[in-house]
């Protein structure tokens, strides 16, 4: 799923108005109902309680004018509070005009700010996605009243105030909603962490816009949903056979995070690898053999960390990082895989390559190596190793502007962690994803990812960005099975590892 720019939306607006022959109060009459449809599966009438619908001027007032007069043939006390303005748009008057007597409506002002009593349900329609500055004056000033009262709120398509595809700046005046509900697509505001408490839970709505307006449009933002994987992992052949679906190799642990090495390998094994091999420390021997039997182990000459890289010519990916440690030794080896496997032999193309955790960190205190990455290198990091790659983000526009200069930069595949995973790819592509839960904020579940994207990058049927893009969901969809039996808090990573089948079975067949 593609996002679009708040620019490209009013366009996609104007598009399916000129497609499909109505009027644009006739689309603004399909937002207000969808609008109305998920208010109405929300709220039931008898405990709703009163509606206070707050409308600007334009076509987001618009919206909340036409819904006003659906809630209140659906039943609910509504009353609308209007904000002045010299000028309205043509839809709105016409919204106004179709506005019952039944419906209780007052303006705004300075001196008569609408009152909201403690148990009101607030729907802002003030400001859409064509707000292209700061709230100031009368609005901020009812933003800050509607804060104070402490009410509960749904905001129509955005929070009043909150700019779709960039920052506002701080301290600016933004509603912050209970729920959000969108039409047609979501918004990129949506998806950074900044915005959470603006935005609260979004919902989007189907109002039948233009498909050929979103199949056309150019962005470098994509929503990775259900559609957008289904069928991407390939049927097995029956003839298949352990070699069909590589050999990985897994460079992982040290003395005190052999449990890192485990779950990557476990993941790496339900990711579906034909085989792998770990390396790992002369300490780590048995916990390895013991806790994964179906793993080739091959232990390192010293106790405690990993100090020399395998030959890499029986394998097809290698991923490195989980329980690594930080120890020279372990920078040694880095140092060697990054150069062995842009030449691996045997090999057109260079070793894919998975890196994580204090793998990274070692590229962040010694970034000179960053050029020594393979094309297509897949790096992890959750945001503050991502920051100790690049610099300190201003706030999280500007993390994905760095992201995605990093990916470009040094052709990498890199997933940013974090509520909506964004994979940036090294054509300046950005793909958020939609599964998981806060339940995977817990110990482990990045080495599971880790495995996992070993896995898949081993199998050669794969593209690389198809693979990653399917691993970060199927691990977030294996996180949303787990927690459905464990419950989030009880949620660990080892419960992500046995959902991994059935996730990537799901992707399989999903249509």
């Amino acid at each position: 799923m593609i996002l679009l720019t708040a620019a490209q939306t009013r366009e996609l607006d104007q598009a399916t108005i000129e497609e499909q022959n109505i009027t644009s109060a006739e689309l603004m009459e399909r937002a207000a109902e969808s609008f109305v449809q998920w208010f109405r599966g929300r709220y039931a009438t008898a405990s709703a309680g009163e509606i206070l619908v707050l409308c600007g001027p334009g076509n987001n007032g618009g919206d909340g004018l036409a819904a006003a007069r659906l809630l209140q043939q659906a039943h609910y006390a509504v009353r609308v509070a209007l904000l002045p303005a010299e000028q309205h748009s043509a839809d709105w008057r016409h919204n106004r005009q179709r506005l019952t007597a039944a419906v209780p409506v007052t303006d705004i002002s300075a001196a008569h700010l609408p009152h909201i009593a403690p148990h009101t349900l607030v729907v802002d329609a003030l400001f859409g996605t064509g707000l292209s500055r700061p709230l100031e004056g009368l609005p901020a000033a009812l933003v800050a009243h509607l804060a104070a009262a402490d009410a509960r709120v749904v905001a129509v398509d955005i929070p009043s105030g909150l700019f779709a595809d960039a920052p506002q700046p701080a301290d600016s005046a933004v509603v912050r909603a209970e729920h959000t509900v969108s039409f047609g697509l979501p918004k990129l505001a949506f998806l950074l962490p900044q915005n959470a408490k603006f935005v609260g839970e979004w919902h989007v709505g189907d109002i039948g816009l233009s498909q050929q307006f979103i199949a056309n449009a150019a962005s470098p933002w994509h929503y990775t949903d259900a559609a957008a994987v289904a069928g991407s992992l390939p049927p097995r052949s029956r003839f298949s056979h352990k070699g069909t679906f590589g050999h990985a190799l897994l460079l992982a642990g040290s003395r005190g995070k052999m449990g890192a090495a485990v779950l990557a390998a476990g993941a790496c094994q339900r990711g579906g690898a034909g085989l792998l091999t770990a390396r790992v420390p002369g300490c780590g021997y048995d916990i390895f053999q013991i806790s994964v039997p179906e793993a080739m182990c091959l232990p390192d000459p010293q106790p405690d960390v990993i100090s020399e890289l395998p030959d890499l010519t029986p394998y097809q990916a290698v991923g490195i990082g989980p329980g690594l440690g930080q120890e020279a030794a372990s920078l040694a080896v880095l140092r060697q895989l990054l150069r062995d496997s842009a030449a691996a032999p045997g090999r057109s193309q260079p070793m894919p390559l998975i890196i994580d955790a204090d793998a990274l960190n070692l590229l962040g205190q010694h970034r000179e190596l960053l050029d020594l990455l393979p094309e297509n290198t897949v790096l992890t990091p959750h945001p503050k190793e991502f920051e100790r790659l690049t610099e300190p983000a201003r706030d999280d526009y500007h993390r994905l502007e760095l992201l995605r200069d990093f990916a470009q930069r040094h052709r990498s595949l890199v997933v940013l962690k974090g509520a909506y995973s964004c994979l940036a790819t090294p054509g300046g592509e950005l793909h958020f994803n939609s599964t998981g839960n806060p339940g995977m904020a817990t110990g482990g579940s990045g080495d599971v990812l880790t495995g996992l994207l070993l896995a898949l990058r081993a199998d050669a049927r794969l593209l690389p960005a198809d693979a990653v893009r399917l691993g970060v969901y199927a691990h977030g969809m294996a996180g949303d099975l787990a927690a459905h039996e464990t419950g989030e808090a009880g949620l660990i990573a080892g419960d992500i590892v046995r959902q991994l089948g059935p996730a990537l079975s799901r992707c399989s067949h999903l249509i």
